[in-house]
C-alpha cells in the first residue's frame, strides 16, 4: 500500500474513533481505495497484524480461521441489501474484521460468533478501537449459539464448519425462518439442499440466500 492511502486510513481510523463517519461516508472512502489495497487499508484502520495460530483444541468440525477479503463483504452488504434495520450475525467472527465491516459498509448491528478466545480477545480489542456500539461478540461454540440469535435478520458463513455441525446449524436457522423472513450469505460453501432456501444472488464463491414463505406457514 501507498503512502497516500497509508495516510487516509490513519484519518479513517481517527474519525471512526469520534463516532464521525456514516456507512455513505465509508463506502466512499473504500472505493476510492485500489482493490489491491483494500484488504490492508482496512486491516490498518482497525488496527490488525499478524495472525494468531489457532487453537489448538479447535472443536471438531470447525475449520481454522481466516479472514474474508474485503470486497466479498462489500459485495455481500450489497447483494443481501443490508442496512442499518438489520442484524448481521457472523457465524465462526475470528477477529470480528466481518461484523465490524459490515457494520461500517451499512450501519447494520451486527454480532459475531467465536469459539476461540485468543480471536475474541482480539475482536473486542479492535471494537474498543473503533467504540463500535453497535457490535458485539459472543464467545462460544457457534454451531449451539445460532440457535439463540432469534433477532438475527442476516447470517453469514465463512466457510466455518462442515458436515454435521453445518447440518445443525442449517437446521436451527430453519427454525428461525419459521418466525420471519432471513437472509443467508455463505462464501465458498456450498450448501446442502434447504428447500426454506431460495438463491437469489451470486457472484463468483458469494451466494446470497432468502427464506421462502412456505416456511412461515
Amino acid at each position: 500500500m501507498d503512502e497516500a492511502h497509508r495516510v487516509d486510513a490513519e484519518r479513517m481510523r481517527a474519525l471512526l474513533a469520534t463516532n464521525r463517519v456514516s456507512p455513505a461516508a465509508f463506502r466512499a472512502a473504500q472505493a476510492e481505495v485500489p482493490g489491491a489495497y483494500r484488504d490492508a487499508w482496512v486491516d490498518l484502520i482497525f488496527g490488525l497484524g499478524e495472525l494468531a495460530d489457532d487453537d489448538c483444541a479447535l472443536p471438531s468440525g470447525c475449520v481454522p480461521y481466516l479472514p474474508c477479503p474485503v470486497d466479498t463483504v462489500s459485495k455481500m452488504v450489497t447483494l443481501a441489501e443490508v442496512s442499518e434495520a438489520d442484524l448481521f450475525v457472523d457465524i465462526g467472527s475470528g477477529v470480528g474484521r466481518t461484523a465490524a465491516l459490515t457494520h461500517l459498509l451499512s450501519g447494520a448491528s451486527a454480532i459475531g460468533l467465536e469459539v476461540q478466545p485468543h480471536l475474541v480477545r482480539s475482536s473486542r480489542e479492535l471494537l474498543k478501537r473503533l467504540r463500535g456500539s453497535r457490535v458485539a461478540i459472543v464467545e462460544g461454540d457457534a454451531g449451539r449459539l445460532t440457535s439463540l440469535m432469534t433477532i438475527g435478520s442476516v447470517f453469514f458463513l465463512y466457510c466455518p464448519f462442515s458436515g454435521a455441525r453445518l447440518e445443525k446449524v442449517l437446521r436451527d436457522l430453519e427454525r428461525i425462518a419459521r418466525a420471519r423472513p432471513i437472509r443467508v450469505c455463505c462464501v465458498d460453501l456450498p450448501l446442502p439442499p434447504c428447500p426454506w432456501l431460495s438463491i437469489v444472488a451470486s457472484d463468483g464463491s458469494l451466494e446470497i440466500y432468502r427464506s421462502s414463505a412456505i416456511c412461515r406457514s
